[in-house]
């Protein structure tokens, strides 16, 4: 099957007291979005990106790209209110009968076999996730009391997660609830059991500075 990412760079610079847009951010002296777009055709030569993108940055977008003489070919289309309607937006430029992932902008980090592995898991069984188990331990807190929970029971969730295309964007035809944080949660509400694949721990959504300091380490070693 033909394959396709969609790359979500709705996010700003909000928690990093910046101007700049965490996906404009640099690492290693080129933009974040930079480092994430080129995982995926690092691991897929031909694999179609879809670039989705305030249409506010557009132009900065632009400007990026000829400086850092960044040639990767790339189709862009513009984000919406939520991280929700933003892929939507980008679902619409893929067609069906392939299989597209849905990754984060600010993810430069994701390895090579998480890729390969969840597109591979994807195209089998009709759609996968990346996890990582949680090394810490955890407790759940409910208004002035908390109880410890078994750290077993529950995985961290990465991207990119990845789906049949005529599958998600059914799901995706759903009107849109605050419950869904990512795009598994939209698959699993249009009734469908969501398939975990091994992720990477490196794969960080760089939100914060220090999440940026500690990319810059991370990205030599992946």
């Amino acid at each position: 099957m033909k394959k396709y990412v969609i790359i979500v760079a709705g996010g700003s610079g909000s928690r990093m007291n910046s101007d700049v847009p965490k996906q404009f951010m640099l690492i290693e002296g080129k933009p974040v979005l930079m480092h994430t777009i080129t995982r995926f055709t690092a691991a897929f030569p031909e694999i179609t990106v879809i670039l989705v993108l305030a249409k506010q940055l557009n132009d900065e977008w632009a400007t990026l790209c000829k400086k850092h003489d960044f040639k990767i070919p790339h189709q862009l289309t513009d984000g919406g209110e939520t991280r929700y309607h933003s892929v939507k937006n980008g679902l619409e430029l893929v067609p069906d009968a392939v299989v597209v992932g849905i990754h984060d902008a600010a993810r430069p980090l994701v390895s090579d076999a998480t890729i390969k592995n969840t597109f591979a898991a994807a195209e089998e069984r009709g759609n996968a996730t990346p996890s990582v188990l949680i090394s810490d331990s955890l407790r759940y807190v409910k208004g002035v009391e908390n109880t410890a929970v078994d750290r077993n029971h529950y995985h961290i969730v990465q991207t990119p997660q990845c789906f049949h295309s005529d599958l998600i964007k059914k799901a995706f035809l759903k009107a849109y609830k605050p419950e869904f944080t990512d795009d598994a949660s939209v698959l699993e509400a249009f009734g469908e059991k969501i398939n975990l694949v091994e992720g990477n721990r490196e794969n960080i959504k760089i939100t914060t500075t220090m999440d940026l300091v500690i990319a810059e380490v991370l990205v030599k070693l992946i």
